[in-house]
């Protein structure tokens, strides 16, 4: 029996096999609301929001429909006018910037640092206007951007720094202070995504807001539920945004389990880094002589693992590698031949997306355009197996190595 019919199907994400884990627990959580029929607030919400605001060390959690919903409410709730800047990254998931275009104001779009691939502080500056009113930071697959001089920007211009945290929550900033904070907990607002792929996913479509600014934290409750100060007394034009309580009883049993999950995470990083980086290792291990270990240092060149921050933990939503002089098409259908999916986040940029092509300056985005060309994401969850884990690192060098 071949290697590849041996091994458990690889997925990009294996929720099933997470769900089989912790089956009991959240099985008992669902049944307990439908019967109950606790669909809407139900107690769970109100639970799952305490334990999150205990585990991000933040004085208020919002839980409300989705991670767009999650932005759109920090715009409502902060007060942006139509035409006021906001600045972003271009290298992102299009929904940072749809929710700026969609609340009319004007989303302006800078380059990410080449290593970590979070916004650049210095093309934040460099872009800011009388008219720019926030940031929003995406701390993109897993680790934190640069809060230190964010923050610093945003005191300096008096600007809004609202957190895009959905790839990243769990992970921890450490100030040159030596203070610790969770992502989402630094800015002005914090926004997240349950989506079912996330670090903390459900099984549906899920978000939520935290700040430590009581009024603000009043104010976006009310957004959310139609803009209600209690049942049908309307104090500002709001939303129906709520997280309902099924999707809050299985987050809240995943929770219990997320810190375990980052741990897994970066143990598989930790494995994947060792493979790409240390081609005796893998040479030696596969009895092979001192022509292949020349081989492999020149192929494992051609790949970069991720840049792990000095002041940020990793919780590796993604393990996103840098190709230099591969044909990424014919990895991408090496890897499938095999079984292996592999992912491009993202293959075209925000500032090349039509939707945005009335916002778009001369402004250069080098190091953007560069990563949409290069980088690959391989399988990265919490249930993968050694085995898997060996399959997919040999097949990446085997390709390389050719």
């Amino acid at each position: 029996m071949s290697n590849e019919t041996q091994l458990k199907p690889i997925r990009m994400v294996d929720l099933v096999s997470q769900y089989q884990q912790i089956k009991h627990e959240i099985d008992a959580a669902i049944h307990s609301v439908i019967d109950r029929a606790a669909f809407i607030n139900g107690q769970e919400v109100k639970d799952f929001q305490a334990d999150l605001e205990k585990y991000l060390g933040v004085r208020h959690v919002i839980p409300c429909a989705n991670g767009t919903d999650a932005l759109q409410i920090a715009f409502m709730a902060l007060g942006l006018k139509p035409g006021d800047e906001v600045i972003t990254a271009s290298f992102t998931y299009v929904a940072t910037a749809e929710v700026i275009g969609l609340m009319g104001l004007t989303p302006v779009l800078v380059d990410v640092d080449p290593n970590t691939f979070n916004i650049d502080p210095k093309e934040v500056e460099a872009a800011i206007t009388p008219k720019t009113k926030a940031i929003v930071p995406v701390h993109l697959f897993g680790q934190c951007a640069d809060m230190e001089q964010l923050m610093a920007l945003a005191v300096k211009h008096n600007l809004y720094v609202i957190e895009d945290t959905a790839q990243a929550i769990g992970a921890e900033y450490t100030f040159l202070d030596g203070r610790k904070q969770k992502a989402g907990t630094i800015g002005t607002i914090g926004t997240t995504s349950f989506f079912p792929s996330k670090n903390l996913g459900g099984y549906g479509d899920g978000g939520a807001i935290c700040t430590n600014d009581d009024e603000l934290a009043a104010k976006m409750r009310m957004i959310c539920n139609h803009g209600q100060s209690k049942q049908y007394y309307h104090d500002v034009i709001g939303v129906n945004s709520r997280l309902d309580t099924l999707q809050a009883a299985i987050l809240g049993v995943k929770l219990k389990h997320l810190d375990s999950y980052a741990s897994a995470r970066r143990n598989l990083a930790d494995a994947y880094d060792k493979a790409f980086n240390e081609p005796s290792v893998i040479a030696n291990g596969n009895g092979e002589g001192p022509v292949t270990l020349s081989r492999l240092s020149v192929g494992l060149s051609r790949c970069q693992t991720p840049y792990r921050s000095l002041n940020s933990t990793h919780v590796f939503h993604q393990y996103t590698l840098k190709l230099s002089g591969v044909n990424r098409d014919e990895l991408r259908a090496h890897l499938e031949s095999k079984g292996i999916p592999s992912m491009i986040y993202y293959p075209v940029p925000c500032h090349k997306q039509r939707a945005f092509a009335s916002s778009i300056t001369d402004r250069a985005y080098p190091v953007t355009e560069a990563l949409c060309e290069c980088v690959i994401s391989l399988p990265m969850h919490t249930e993968m197996e050694e085995e898997q884990v060996d399959f997919i690192v040999s097949s990446v060098i085997e390709f390389l190595t050719k």
